[in-house]
């Protein structure tokens, strides 16, 4: 299915009720990314991740949401980012979606509550999904941006345990590990603060630019 298309996910969402009968959960967790500059970036690189990373988000919601309403229960869990709580420069298209997908899902998940639709957003930190292999990196070697990462990456099963625990207490923002926790605290105090860490991550990426 590609979940930048709305027809794909809306017959999805539809088969799954009429053959079940119910949806009880739905998870938005496709997600794509570019690396590099905004100076060194195409509109069609901002197309492609917003098509993915945050449409495909909004497809797959108003796809289920008024099924749930009208059942009575459901929870929608959608997978962001702690770049949509702190930002993510280098990767700032992928930071615009999942900035935009917390804020739809805690916007949306005050309209829901009294109808009994649970919503929660995910915002996790690094995480081994597969996606840094697949992420264009423009202008720079790849394996050496990727080894300026500074946390290791969480295993994909460890991650759903975590994002798994955060559903069945019906948080309504779901972070991890540690760091990503502490990090987004350090940003609710003093937005500030994280600055001098955006600021090495791009002097870190220049430092590798080629022409």
């Amino acid at each position: 299915m590609d979940v930048s298309q709305s027809g794909d996910v809306t017959n999805l969402v539809n088969k799954t009720a009429n053959e079940y009968g119910r949806i009880d959960y739905i998870f938005n967790n496709a997600g794509i990314s570019v690396s590099g500059e905004v100076r060194d970036m195409s509109l069609e690189h901002w197309q492609k991740v917003i098509g993915v990373n945050l449409m495909g988000v909004i497809y797959g919601t108003i796809a289920v949401y008024p099924l749930m309403v009208k059942q009575g229960f459901g929870h929608i869990v959608n997978i962001a980012s702690l770049a949509g709580l702190i930002g993510y420069p280098i990767n700032t298209p992928y930071a615009t979606t999942k900035f935009a997908v917390v804020g739809l899902s805690t916007s949306l998940r005050n309209e829901g509550k009294d109808l009994g639709v649970n919503v929660s957003v995910v915002c996790p930190g690094y995480v081994d999904t597969g996606i840094y292999d697949a992420t264009p990196i423009l202008k720079a070697d790849r394996e050496k941006v990727l080894a300026n990462i500074p946390f290791k990456m969480m295993d994909v099963k460890k991650a759903a345990q975590f994002i798994l625990k955060g559903v069945i207490r019906n948080k309504a923002i779901i972070t991890f590990p540690f760091y990503a926790g502490l990090l987004w605290w350090f940003y609710r105090l003093h937005p500030n603060i994280l600055t001098p860490l955006g600021r090495k991550t791009v002097k870190d990426f220049r430092a590798l630019r080629v022409e």
